[in-house]
């Protein structure tokens, strides 16, 4: 319960996390299911907070989606939920770009590269990059 009232958690990180904590594997399925049946333990909640959090902080859905499935979910899970959710990706891109590089396109190919490796790594699909980096804008 302490660590479901700072944040949502899935099921299988906080397993881990009772695991390193000494709890038996019995005790822990059992206080899971348990919380599952009370809604204090929600897959879907936990996707929709996880996603929210990270495209906040600039993350694109690529990231995101790899972040997610790292913590144990499942691949149609994170789907359904990356679709779900209402966030613009392409303002999103924007936004991240706009804070990191001021507006600035990219005059050399050297910047464009730079600026091209930090949204790749910031997990943005590459053809909203390159729209964004040659200046189009699809409105």
């Amino acid at each position: 319960m302490d660590l479901l009232a700072r944040r949502e958690h899935g099921r299988v990180e906080l397993t881990r996390k009772l695991r390193k904590r000494g709890a038996p594997d019995t005790l822990i399925d059992e206080a899971l299911e348990r919380l599952t049946q009370e809604g204090l333990l929600c897959e879907a909640r936990y996707l929709e907070s996880f996603i929210s959090y990270r495209a906040r902080a600039g993350y694109g859905p690529l990231r995101i989606r790899e972040e997610l499935g790292q913590r144990g979910l499942a691949r149609g899970d994170i789907e359904q939920a990356l679709r779900d959710s209402s966030i613009d990706w392409r303002a999103q891109l924007q936004a991240t770009w706009q804070r990191k590089f001021a507006g600035q396109l990219p005059q050399t190919p050297r910047e464009q590269a730079q600026q091209g490796r930090f949204l790749s790594y910031r997990g943005y699909p590459l053809d909203l990059i390159g729209r964004l980096l040659r200046g189009a804008s699809d409105e």
